[in-house]
């Protein structure tokens, strides 16, 4: 059977690539995992709608009955939003979830596979995986930093998510040879905030320049992917002082609860919008478009190329 019989694009989205026209991957967890209803179906379309607004076609990425989908219409976006029980898919989980007909939000891993067997080079999201605090003991680490490391397709987030050990989620990304390039700062962001106090490996200050990089990273077959972090706007950040305390509480009540693997992550983001009284959704919220705005000019400067 042949890989790309799982695979559906839609009919936008192909139409797209097939006249060299640019595209923007977009996840699916962030939908079924990482908001609730209806703030999920109403940041998914307002995502797709940025990334048309700056010259590309979206693509959103999920696992529908058994199915690879890139693209969707509003109908199977409203009914992804809406479902309960959905896999949240992985790397690891993704030949499951299709031989049994499943359905499935994609991680930012399971996004980038279905990207690059899909044509499309570029991928928005919020922010990336990386190594969980405590990992020393856990071996906690996410997949999304080791896809990075073989799957060329360039990554667009605001960092990775505070909830996490940023500096060991740097030195992964530079053992495995994956370049990280800062928008318009020399300072790796941490997802609510737009400092870390650690720094980037290279500053882009245009989506032009980005671009080339992305072109010379591709003709210089490297076979890796590109990470490249776009501060929140500073009207929607929460500084380190006021967000800090309350990751801290929240990963408290996960080891007390026994909560790992795949559901810490949710669990964490849950629990921060709680003690934040919704500030964080807000700030989640933000930074997806701010990110979906520079994939998109991003994508259209390499449609150029």
């Amino acid at each position: 059977m042949q890989l790309n019989s799982f695979l559906t694009v839609g009919a936008e989205v192909r139409d797209a690539l097939g006249a060299g026209k640019p595209v923007v991957a977009l996840e699916s967890t962030i939908i079924t995992h990482g908001m609730p209803y209806p703030a999920n179906l109403e940041t998914a379309r307002a995502v797709e709608a940025v990334v048309r607004q700056n010259g590309a076609t979206p693509a959103t990425i999920a696992v529908l009955d058994g199915k690879l989908v890139a693209g969707m219409d509003d109908a199977t976006l409203q009914r992804l939003a809406t479902a309960t029980g959905v896999v949240k898919a992985s790397r690891r989980d993704l030949a499951a979830v299709l031989s049994t007909g499943g359905s499935a939000g994609t991680t930012v891993a399971a996004t980038m596979i279905v990207a690059k067997l899909a044509g499309i080079a570029i991928f928005a999201t919020g922010g990336i995986g990386g190594v969980h605090r405590g990992a020393e003991a856990t071996f906690d680490i996410s997949a999304d930093l080791l896809e990075l490391a073989q799957t060329p397709v360039t990554v667009v987030c605001a960092g990775a998510k505070s909830i996490l050990d940023l500096p060991k989620t740097l030195e992964v990304l530079e053992t495995h040879g994956v370049p990280v390039l800062g928008y318009g700062s020399d300072e790796f962001p941490a997802f609510f905030s737009r400092t870390s106090g650690h720094t980037v490996d290279h500053r882009f200050d245009t989506p032009e320049a980005l671009a080339r990089v992305i072109g010379t990273q591709r003709a210089l077959g490297l076979g890796t992917g590109i990470l490249v972090t776009n501060p929140i706007p500073l009207a929607d950040a929460i500084d380190s002082a006021t967000i800090d305390p309350h990751i801290a509480a929240a990963v408290a009540e996960a080891e007390t609860q026994g909560i790992g693997r795949k559901e810490l992550t949710p669990f964490l983001l849950q629990r921060i919008l709680d003690l934040t009284g919704g500030r964080s959704l807000e700030a989640n919220i933000a930074l997806v478009k701010n990110n979906a705005t520079l994939a998109a000019r991003m994508a259209v400067a390499l449609a150029a190329l």
